[in-house]
Order: structure tokens, then sequence, then C-alpha cells
């Protein structure tokens, strides 16, 4: 006589299987995300030919000042430099914006692009600020690398 098969048994499998499935794919999203965040950050050449529309006025970093405290500075610093209080959560570190050859290496395209689009563990703020706020905060990125003594981020 052949048993008769444990119907409890095949119940106990199904919740097993689903567990290693579960387990299995964290552990490929996590491998993605690592590939993905140790990446260089692509910007288009069609990005990197746009002009910024905005001249260099007092208005406009003002304005890029507020947004900037606002959505910027806990990771980038209060002066830029890449040394917020949220900085040192991130493995990647804030670029320090007041690095003028590294900043002067970078059209204004690609430094709207970057805002734009963000890249990991940057948030994109395409959706969150208009353009006019994104080429303003650009002003204020060339501005923290050329910055003088003399002059004031207030």
């Amino acid at each position: 006589m052949v048993p008769a098969p444990n119907p409890g048994s095949r119940r106990k499998s199904v919740p097993a299987k689903l567990l290693l499935a579960a387990i299995c794919a964290v552990i490929v999203i996590v491998v993605v995300f690592t590939i993905l965040d140790s990446g260089p950050w692509v910007v288009p050449e069609a990005a990197k030919q746009v002009k910024n529309p905005l001249p260099p006025s007092e208005d406009n970093l003002k304005a890029a000042r507020s947004v900037y405290r606002d959505k910027c500075a806990d990771c980038h610093g209060d002066s830029g430099k890449g040394d917020g209080d949220r900085a040192r959560m991130h493995k990647t570190r804030p670029s320090d914006l007041t690095d003028a050859v590294h900043i002067d290496s970078e059209t204004d395209g690609e430094l709207f692009y970057k805002i734009t689009h963000g890249h990991r563990p940057m948030p994109s703020f395409g959706k969150r600020l208009t353009d006019q706020q994104r080429w303003q905060l650009v002003l204020l990125i060339r501005f923290f690398a050329h910055r003088t003594d003399k002059d004031s981020t207030q």
C-alpha cells in the first residue's frame, strides 16, 4: 500500500519557495542598484550644448539661494563645499561646488542636466523645481566656484 500524500507538507513548501524567491529578488535588486550607483554620471552631448538663458544678476542669485537652502544645502552644505549635515550618509559624497577647476570643466547645460535628472544619491529636481529655478541654481553654483572672501552667500 502506498501512503497517501500529506496535504500539509505541500502547503509548507509553497511559503518556503516564496521566501526563497523573495530573498533572491532582493539580492538581484541590491546588485543592480550597486552597479547603477557606481556608474559615471553620463550627460548627453545635446544637453551639454544648452546655454543658460538667465543672466547672472543679484535677483537670480537671491532666488537661487532660497531654493538652494531648501533643497541642496543639507547635502552640499551652506557654502557648497559638499559638507552638509546629510553628506556623510551617502557612499558617494556630494560634489564640492566651490571647486572652480571641476565646475569650470562642466558646461551650464551639464549642470542643468544633473540638477534636472539627478544621479544616485542625488534626487531628480526636474519635477520639483521650475526650469527657471534650476537655471538660477546653475548661476549659484558658478558663484560658489568663483566666490572671493569679500562675496556673501546670504
